[in-house]
């Protein structure tokens, strides 16, 4: 989701085989490089191992070119990887993520979505991806602002996946007994930021005490 000082991405922290929870804490978010930062979907060793080889070629290149690919340029690139995989994905192995960065040219958050052939997509305002984006994009459609702080667009997409987690089995939400929460990051003309363990927490355990009232979430205004 943009804010008004950037953008943030999160991600949830469960993994599944099937109908089996296969692991509780793995990471979907990772940083691409000083100002992007990817969100993964899908087969999750593909994904990662995609992911570790976006972050080399973008070093790679600042160190041949001695200049910084543009926002744009790793879109594209990334997309390249996309359809790359695309005949492992026709197999069922999928790999669908988000990309975004702050533009140093631009000088905003800008986000990118993909389909499985990489095909390319600028999205405005906010996007989601993976099982339970359909529920996480309609929180966020509901609660976006344009204006919002970074704290309050960190705690909009927070919301949104605790919305994701209460409809999609495969959408982990905060697990407040373990002290295991979602990833979230943010890219703004600093670079990036990954929010701390104690700053997630705190942001979840106000969104939960929050929904012990009302358990669906925020209202969103009528008109």
């Amino acid at each position: 989701m943009t804010f008004a000082g950037g953008v943030v991405l999160a991600g949830d922290r469960r993994a599944t085989m099937g109908n089996v929870i296969a692991q509780r804490d793995i990471e979907k978010v990772f940083p691409a490089d000083e100002f992007s930062a990817v969100g993964i979907a899908g087969t999750a060793g593909i994904a990662v191992e995609m992911v570790k080889l976006f972050q080399l070629e973008l070093e790679h290149f600042e160190k041949v070119e001695g200049t910084v690919l543009s926002l744009e340029g790793k879109a594209n690139r990334l997309s390249t990887m996309i359809r790359g995989n695309l005949g492992m994905a026709m197999q069922g192995l999928a790999v669908v993520p988000l990309f975004a960065g702050w533009d140093v040219d631009r000088e905003k958050g800008r986000i990118f979505s993909y389909d499985v052939t990489g095909g390319r997509s600028e999205e405005r305002g906010f996007a989601a991806t993976g099982s339970g984006s359909m529920f996480a994009r309609g929180a966020l459609k509901k609660l976006y602002r344009e204006d919002a702080t970074e704290e309050q667009a960190a705690t909009t997409v927070l919301q949104a996946l605790y919305d994701a987690a209460d409809d999609d089995s495969a959408t982990g939400g905060p697990d407040l007994a373990r002290r295991i929460y979602p990833i979230i990051t943010s890219l703004t003309e600093d670079g990036f930021k990954r929010f701390s363990e104690d700053e997630v927490s705190e942001l979840a355990r106000a969104i939960h005490e929050r929904r012990l009232e009302e358990p669906d979430g925020p209202r969103a205004a009528l008109l």
